[in-house]
């Protein structure tokens, strides 16, 4: 996957899932950036401790997408990977084709590859219809399409995230790819019975996105935790919504992060956008989902419309007409993005309960380079799915937290880079 931002969305196969019940965690697990390989015998040795006895702190850089490092196998390597709400199966780089970044499974004592006959490997498993075949050797080979039509594949493995001396987890599923054009893989960790937070039994998780800086050279850090979250007594919730009519509908993806919104305001005007264009309709369109994997907000037609006349009406004179942005992003505009900005105003997501996601103006555009700045918002029918799912780029200097022991996902403004 060359393009992080359509991470989560899958051209040829939809990958469904069934959500299961998780044990509850007391306190947190988070971990470093930077890992400090440990020897071979304290990583082998010394992993009895339960992962919830762990209170760490992980780090993440913030460019187009959130990338994590992961202590991977005993001993560990230090493997980047996309943090990805959107998505369940975890994969590492498994080929030299990116030597800083590869994992050797030569290396690790732990590793295994699943062989063609294990459940998770055979097709139309009800939870898990990623399309396997049987490599040349009898293991679990995978291939896995995304929207921009770039492919990862390699084989479906087992291996432990290995925290510190005395902590690691339980050999999780993962894939191991052998072709695939990016430098990082994917962290998997939406509601699905094999994403990492379910495998881990991890009980919830939150991150800290910061505001991400023009200057690509530079990539600020943001915080993740996997478990309690200290700043967790300012958040508000919302309520993870499921749909059981909609469990199969072609349009709908049953464990997505999905949250009932109720309407979005610019600059202190209601937009005339009924909630009915926000919830799931009979073939699943509409759906609303957290997504820590795609880079921008991309709403449905119904919903885009209303946002492309507002803005055409306040901010119209100054629009740079006929250009898209990685044909995603048509409403874009010429001069300084604080001052077209100010045009605009403030956006503001209404979410249920009173809940509300405020994108403040110095950050309702992203600049794109050539004086150019494009409103961080795109028709959803350009990614092939008729869903509003709100990206990283508009979860800049908030705590999204996805408690999944009690079905709520929780925001709360920060600065995000010094938190």
């Amino acid at each position: 996957m060359t393009n992080t931002t359509f991470c989560t969305i899958i051209f040829f196969f939809f990958i469904f899932f069934n959500s299961i019940s998780l044990s509850i965690q007391k306190h947190s697990l988070s971990f470093p950036l930077t890992y400090l390989p440990v020897s071979h015998q304290s990583a082998a040795s010394r992993i009895q401790a339960s992962l919830s006895s762990v209170n760490q702190r992980l780090s993440f850089t913030y460019s187009m997408a959130l990338i994590v490092s992961l202590p991977i196998g005993t001993p560990p390597q230090a493997q980047h990977m996309v943090l990805d709400t959107g998505s369940q199966l975890s994969w590492i780089q498994c080929h030299n084709k990116t030597p800083t970044t590869s994992f050797d499974p030569s290396l690790s004592s732990s590793f295994s590859i699943l062989p063609c006959n294990h459940p998770i490997c055979k097709p139309r498993v009800p939870d898990f219809t990623l399309p396997t075949t049987c490599d040349q050797n009898r293991l679990c080979h995978y291939s896995y399409f995304y929207a921009d039509g770039t492919l990862a594949e390699g084989n479906l493995v087992r291996e432990k995230i290995t925290f510190s001396r005395t902590q690691s987890t339980p050999p999780v599923a993962l894939g191991c790819a052998s072709a695939s054009r990016d430098a990082q893989g994917i962290l998997g960790m939406n509601l699905g019975r094999l994403s990492f937070a379910s495998q881990a039994k991890i009980s919830k998780f939150s991150y800290c996105t910061p505001t991400r800086r023009n200057n690509g050279r530079i990539k600020p850090t943001g915080a993740f935790y996997l478990g309690e979250n200290p700043n967790s007594k300012t958040f508000k919730y919302v309520d993870i919504l499921t749909f059981p009519g909609s469990q199969h509908s072609p349009n709908f993806d049953p464990f997505a992060y999905t949250v009932g919104m109720q309407g979005i305001r610019i600059g202190g005007k209601k937009l005339n956008i009924p909630p009915s264009v926000f919830r799931p309709d009979a073939g699943g369109s509409g759906q609303t989902m957290i997504d820590s994997g795609t880079e921008y907000t991309y709403l449905v037609n119904e919903a885009y419309d209303k946002i492309q006349q507002e803005i055409v009406r306040v901010a119209g004179s100054r629009m740079k007409k006929g250009f898209v942005y990685r044909e995603s992003l048509d409403l874009c505009f010429n001069g300084n993005s604080m001052e077209i900005g100010r045009l605009i105003g403030d956006m503001v997501f209404e979410f249920d309960k009173g809940v509300e996601l405020v994108i403040s103006k110095d950050r309702i555009l992203d600049d794109v380079g050539r004086g150019i700045s494009c409103l961080g918002i795109g028709r959803s029918e350009r990614l092939g799915v008729p869903s509003n799912i709100i990206g990283n780029f508009h979860q800049q200097n908030q705590w999204v937290e996805f408690d999944i022991v009690n079905r709520r996902i929780g925001f709360g403004g920060a600065e995000c880079s010094r938190s």
